[in-house]
């Protein structure tokens, strides 16, 4: 079905354009838009981040050249500081093994937990993750809970010798660099506002991935799609479409709303009608009140 809407046999300048869009709003809120009025410069800095992250997501699945260290090459800088592209791109890669979502320990972007450990943990810690799993706690202390987490995990496989893992954060240094050479030469807004920046942009984001997968037996009815088409899809690239984004990687993330809409019952189908009308409704139904247990719901020992 995908074929038609493949463009991965050219270059996809609407997201060249768009990354370099992206860049110079950041580059202009961290300098003119802080000098004019900080709080523009803290939102359009912010949004800039969140897109970012976004485009960064297009370039680990291929887009937009077909050479990926010319791709790669355009997300170098460590706009979101806490994340290292390679560790992103190697975990995020991982996780499109659809058999394994929200498996507690083989999907790395799982927020499930496997019911023997979730009994295992103290109460405050307890206490913490089920705020997180509601949209205001994952807004809220979500990037927190998932950095600690994500560092400590590779920490642990660093210390039992594995290289890649190591590669991810030491080229991560030069991409931080570069941000922190932006803001010794150019940026007016201080340090400690960009930081943030980045983490009220990973919140941001934290709205996508929230409810992004379900417990299902059935594999292909674990993604959700929310049938969003205002600024947090495009902020988040689309991938709101989140079931057409997981059956067709490779697929633009402009190519997604026609492949959808050519498609819409193949795909409600196809995840069970895992739906959501959009965003508003996911806010209304979920700020307070946790869509999912922690620990998985329908997990089974061998």
């Amino acid at each position: 079905m995908s074929d038609q809407y493949n463009s991965l046999s050219k270059t996809e300048w609407p997201t060249v354009a768009l990354l370099f869009a992206c860049y110079a709003v950041w580059a202009l809120g961290t300098t003119i838009l802080w000098q004019l009025f900080w709080p523009m410069g803290i939102l359009f800095t912010t949004l800039s981040i969140t897109l970012y992250s976004s485009l960064q997501h297009e370039v680990l699945h291929g887009h937009p050249f077909r050479s990926g260290w010319l791709s790669e090459a355009l997300v170098l800088p460590g706009l979101t500081i806490a994340i290292p592209y390679l560790r992103f791109r190697d975990l995020h890669l991982a996780h499109h093994t659809d058999q394994k979502l929200t498996d507690p320990y083989d999907d790395p972007e799982s927020n499930f937990l496997d019911p023997e450990i979730w009994h295992k943990l103290s109460g405050t810690a307890k206490v913490i993750l089920k705020f997180n799993n509601t949209l205001a706690g994952r807004l809220l202390v979500g990037p927190l809970v998932s950095q600690v987490s994500f560092m400590r995990a590779d920490w642990q496989a660093i210390k039992s010798g594995d290289r890649l893992v190591l590669m991810g954060w030491v080229w991560h240094l030069p991409a931080v660099a570069l941000v922190g050479l932006w803001f010794a030469i150019f940026a007016d807004m201080p340090i400690g506002s960009y930081l943030v920046c980045a983490y009220m942009g990973l919140s941001i984001l934290k709205i996508r991935t929230f409810l992004e997968h379900r417990a299902h037996d059935r594999a292909s009815g674990r993604t959700v799609v929310v049938d969003s088409r205002g600024l947090l899809s495009f902020l988040f690239l689309n991938n709101n479409l989140h079931v057409v984004h997981h059956m067709h990687p490779r697929i633009a993330w402009y190519v997604l709303p026609k492949l959808f809409s050519d498609n819409r019952e193949h795909y409600l189908r196809r995840n069970d009608s895992y739906y959501y009308r959009s965003y508003t409704q996911i806010f209304r139904a979920h700020f307070w009140r946790a869509k999912d247990p922690v620990p998985h719901p329908l997990w089974h020992h061998d």
